[in-house]
């Protein structure tokens, strides 16, 4: 039987593919010592998830252990030899990431290259894919010429009408603190893959999302929208006018990309993984839609302040993943993705 080593496998991300991986057959192992709740409180705790995944799936291992801890990583890593590597973990806030730098930085790029470096000596033939982030190109997208729309930013260059693709630069921007750590990770999981000819890729998402998310404030946009919404909270715009713009793809399509990526791996690769344009949206059109399925309105306030580094407008060009996995394709529309995380949080939220 193959195994499979997901690290942050309480998460998001890291759940939907230990869910995944298990329906094709794989042994799951989950790395995740919640240390979400360490970066954002209670609310980010993610025992819940562990939990489900033991009741779900079938020998579930779950393995204790923070990826900054470099000899427990190595001896797992060399015990399980994994048939593949999924890496979710991360610190993966940029406005938590100024408070806590070196926590951020010791997780990010020094927990990835723990991974890396126990894949090399003990399993060098799998396939390891890292879950990057678009903050890895700081806020270069908002040079691009944008238009204004009633209810959204746009970009009004044509060359970016399909979002925005690998090739653009990374460089001569601000990232945060955050983004800074995400690039040193990303840039290790490509140099592994074609220093040592590893299969390796890193996949720069944007919103990922779904409803087994526990969104908070500075991590889980539409996840923490909503659940703003059902509680009848007040949810902060910072600054754009809240027409800032964001792609949205469910976390099972992202698990469904990176079992086609195992299957047929390469070495050193990158991909823009989010919604594309057609599963994107501002934070004014979000709200309409979770108000339309909860007959809520949204409280919110507006601060004049963006958040550093932050995006005004950017989707995903996802012509390089289609053309490499034509197999793949997004499977889950925005709106079915809201209505889902509605759903969710109707269910685990105190009535």
């Amino acid at each position: 039987m193959k195994t499979l080593l997901v690290t942050g496998s309480s998460g998001l991300i890291g759940s939907e593919v230990c869910i995944c991986f298990a329906h094709d057959g794989y042994r799951i192992h989950g790395l995740d010592n919640n240390q979400r709740a360490v970066f954002f409180g209670p609310q980010g705790d993610t025992r819940w998830n562990q939990q489900r995944l033991i009741q779900e799936i079938p020998h579930f291992r779950h393995h204790e252990i923070d990826i900054r801890d470099r000899a427990g990583v190595l001896a797992l890593v060399r015990e399980l030899k994994p048939s593949a590597i999924i890496h979710t973990a991360a610190q993966p806030s940029h406005d938590r990431a100024a408070a806590i730098p070196f926590d951020d930085f010791d997780t990010n790029a020094v927990g990835t290259l723990n991974l890396l470096e126990a894949a090399r000596q003990a399993c060098p033939d799998s396939p390891f894919v890292h879950m990057s982030t678009n903050k890895v190109y700081g806020d270069a997208p908002n040079r691009i010429e944008l238009k204004e729309l009633s209810t959204r930013w746009d970009y009004a260059d044509p060359a970016y009408r399909h979002g925005i693709a690998e090739s653009f630069t990374i460089d001569q921007s601000k990232h945060s603190l955050f983004g800074a750590s995400k690039v040193a990770a990303d840039i290790m999981v490509q140099e592994y893959g074609r220093y040592f000819n590893m299969p390796t890729c890193c996949l720069r998402g944007g919103c990922l999302t779904g409803p087994n998310h526990s969104g908070v404030e500075l991590h889980g946009f539409l996840s923490y929208l909503a659940k703003c919404n059902l509680q009848e909270r007040e949810y902060k715009i910072f600054g754009y006018k809240g027409k800032q713009v964001r792609d949205n793809i469910h976390s099972e399509d992202v698990a469904r990309f990176m079992a086609q990526f195992c299957e047929a791996p390469r070495a050193g690769e990158v991909y823009n993984l989010g919604g594309g344009k057609d599963n994107s949206c501002s934070i004014l059109e979000a709200f309409r839609m979770v108000e339309s399925l909860s007959g809520r309105k949204q409280r919110h306030v507006y601060l004049e302040e963006a958040r550093a580094g932050d995006h005004i407008c950017y989707y995903s060009d996802l012509r390089k993943m289609k053309s490499h996995y034509p197999r793949w394709d997004i499977a889950i529309s925005l709106e079915e993705t809201i209505a889902q995380i509605v759903k969710a949080w109707t269910g685990r939220l105190p009535q």
